[in-house]
């Protein structure tokens, strides 16, 4: 019963820490779906050139930092006419250059692991595009834009305010209200994996003992066997937590702790892309050996990202070391600016959920049939 409940202190802890930037990562995104349309995006991307990567990289940093919804709006982006490498991009970096993500990982683990994210985040595209390019699977592909997918699961429309400019979408009252909904609709996709992510973590903190992990994350072994090991193992362990995109920090936060190597940390956070939930979506949209495809590809490419930048950030001596308890700092309440913070942006979420409450989303309209970003999130 005492690990018990060192382990809900701990996760109460840590959602206690990262409240505030949820509200704020979900207003952001919920505004950023509102006024920009998936056609549009999709027009943008038909090619695979530097500046149609940029594009979709920016466009994933402004969407939803949610991986289900991410990948039902490559998988719409891709069928209607985008190149793969500016999909798959837009994916990664939805997923890891969202603003929430950098600062729940600065609350939790310190600037590093926040910059390691970020401009890991443009690594990971980077490679993954040379990889992409190296290998372009052209028939697979096109089997791929034409599967016939089988449905599971339940969608959400994403609606887009009408208006011919962003400055006319912004005066439109409508906005408020479609942000509202589409924040409404974030969260309701995102709770459960977040309240597994800090039960988890609460749960492996408190009952899994340091040695555990020092032993099979090798921290005793000499850097040359244990930096790629690591970097080898954290997407692996990340496949089998099933925790998406954002509940997966406080997982990483554990893994640090336990001894984790800075790599190693880094490709279990970008990993959030290829949990088996995840892998069966891709099935489903387009057919298993494109899953396997995206599986095998993402997954190189996330150990080449995390021993990228693991050697660039040790040899920088930017990588912290593992000393203090990340516990003791996570479970201090206190009347600090967390604790503002959490008021003030609480009271924002209450106004979002009141009002999305009073003018309910109307499935079926949106974006005027066009499929506007439907997020199909098939989890169990």
């Amino acid at each position: 019963m005492d690990g018990l409940g060192r382990a809900l202190l701990m996760a109460a802890g840590m959602f206690w820490q990262t409240g505030w930037t949820l509200v704020l990562g979900f207003t952001v995104s919920a505004l950023l779906q509102s006024v920009v349309s998936t056609e549009q995006m999709r027009r943008a991307l038909g090619r695979d050139g530097a500046r149609e990567i940029a594009l979709a990289s920016l466009a994933g940093a402004a969407s939803s930092s949610c991986s289900y919804a991410s990948a039902a709006i490559m998988r719409t982006l891709f069928k209607k006419g985008a190149a793969l490498t500016t999909s798959l991009a837009f994916l990664f970096a939805s997923t890891n250059l969202v603003l929430e993500l950098g600062i729940i990982l600065y609350l939790l683990l310190g600037w590093p692991f926040m910059a390691g994210e970020w401009i890991g985040g443009l690594v990971l595209i980077a490679v993954m595009s040379v990889i992409v390019r190296l290998t372009y699977p052209k028939r697979l592909a096109e089997e791929a834009r034409n599967h016939e997918e089988t449905s599971a699961g339940h969608q959400h429309m994403s609606m887009t305010v009408e208006g011919s400019t962003l400055r006319e979408k912004l005066a439109n009252p409508e906005t408020r209200i479609r942000i509202a909904q589409n924040f409404a609709m974030e969260w309701s996709m995102l709770w459960k994996d977040l309240a597994i992510g800090f039960l988890v973590g609460g749960l492996l903190s408190a009952f899994v003992p340091d040695a555990a992990w020092k032993a099979l994350f090798l921290t005793d072994a000499s850097p040359w066997l244990k930096v790629p090991l690591n970097a080898l193992l954290g997407p692996l362990i990340a496949v089998l937590t099933f925790v998406c995109s954002i509940g997966n920090v406080p997982l990483a936060a554990v893994l640090w702790g336990g001894g984790a190597s800075f790599g190693g940390v880094l490709a279990f956070l970008y990993a959030d892309l290829i949990v088996l939930p995840l892998l069966d979506a891709y099935r489903r949209y387009f057919g298993w050996r494109m899953a396997a495809y995206i599986g095998g590809v993402f997954y190189v490419t996330m150990v080449i990202a995390a021993l990228v930048m693991d050697l660039a950030f040790n040899g920088l001596g930017w990588v912290p070391d593992h000393a203090g308890d990340v516990r003791a700092h996570l479970t201090r309440f206190a009347l600090n600016y967390t604790f503002w913070l959490n008021l003030g942006f609480g009271a924002l979420a209450a106004y979002w959920f009141w009002l999305a409450r009073k003018h309910p989303m109307q499935h079926g309209h949106g974006d005027h049939g066009s499929g506007e970003g439907r997020h199909a999130h098939h989890h169990s």
